[in-house]
């Protein structure tokens, strides 16, 4: 079993990073056994889809690298590097661009969101992103990749690209990858919107749980986040129509490893008065472990980089035989 995932390496790491796929992988590093192996990567060459300067998408990967490691990512364990240290994605994703069909990019629903009606002045990057996403798999033959509902038509076009150029060169060189739907899969919206995703972007910093805020921070986001007037159900399904309920109520159980259903006992017919301190407590002695450890590596360039050098050259060393293979599949000549 080989399994492969990657994020894109941003700045101000927040709690939805956290829960929705740091701490996924955490528990897939931890529960693997012997004979198989963990690749995660920082996916900064997707990054460039969307301008930034030198020095802050540098710092972003070294930060993304530090939470990370900080959160329970051992990199003696697992492949831990950043895409731009291993050639092998971007060489893999030209060569497979002759395989992907224009047709199935543009059924790709993310770029069409993306993009909304701009479709013009978007870069090209940003249309071919899921050929590299493919590449970034298919180096590997990971037989497993981590999905959410926002990925899963990625990983079928990954699937298809695969299958295409095995059948058109006649090799059986592409492992086609399974999803692995995480066990908890969380999905973090907004403090101030609970019909929004949770977000770096958002201009409001009221809107989310950064893992550098300090504790009294936290506690105060979580008094002032939006909520109802109407006290907390005793069961999940009275959370229907109440977004933001549903979120906090969601952060907790996920946070305490239990069920909505159970935290909405716990805490059945009280308001948020009662609720939100015991949230916001929670938090913090989650988050504060993380945020002393990712506070103190970051600081530290010199390490952070051989974390990622290391990482690189394993990775490297096992995309090598696939991507020679591919060359000598497609006849060229390296």
């Amino acid at each position: 079993m080989r399994v492969l995932s990657g994020i894109q390496p941003t700045g101000n790491l927040h709690l939805g990073n956290y829960l929705g796929a740091i701490r996924n992988w955490v528990r897939m590093q931890d529960e693997m056994d012997s004979g198989s192996q963990c690749f995660f990567f920082l996916a900064d060459m997707h990054s460039i889809t969307v301008h930034e300067g030198r020095e802050q998408r540098i710092r972003n990967v070294r930060d993304m690298a530090a939470a990370l490691v900080a959160a329970g990512i051992d990199p003696d364990r697992s492949v831990l590097f950043n895409q731009a240290r291993v050639p092998a994605h971007a060489e893999l994703c030209w060569l497979l661009n002759g395989t992907a069909r224009i047709g199935w990019l543009n059924r790709m629903t993310q770029f069409k969101d993306k993009v909304g009606k701009d479709r013009e002045g978007a870069s090209i990057g940003l249309f071919v992103y899921p050929v590299l996403q493919a590449a970034d798999i298919l180096a590997y033959n990971a037989t497993h990749v981590p999905v959410g509902e926002d990925q899963k038509q990625h990983l079928e076009l990954a699937r298809d690209i695969a299958t295409k150029f095995n059948t058109d060169f006649g090799v059986e060189l592409f492992t086609l990858p399974d999803p692995i739907i995480p066990k908890e899969s969380a999905r973090i919206m907004s403090l101030r919107d609970g019909t929004a995703k949770m977000s770096k972007s958002d201009p409001s910093d009221m809107s989310r749980i950064n893992l550098t805020d300090e504790d009294d921070a936290i506690m105060q986001k979580v008094k002032k986040a939006k909520t109802d007037p109407e006290p907390l159900p005793d069961n999940a399904a009275g959370l229907a129509g109440r977004p933001e309920a549903n979120n906090l109520v969601g952060i907790y159980a996920t946070l305490a490893g239990t069920t909505a259903d159970a935290i909405c006992a716990e805490f059945a017919g009280k308001g948020f008065g009662a609720f939100k301190p015991a949230l916001g407590e929670v938090l913090v002695e989650t988050l504060r472990p993380i945020r002393s450890r990712f506070m103190e590596l970051r600081t530290d360039d010199a390490a952070l980089d051989a974390i990622l050098e290391k990482g690189a050259a394993k990775a490297a060393a096992a995309a090598e035989p696939t991507l020679r293979a591919a060359y000598d599949a497609m006849g060229l000549m390296r």
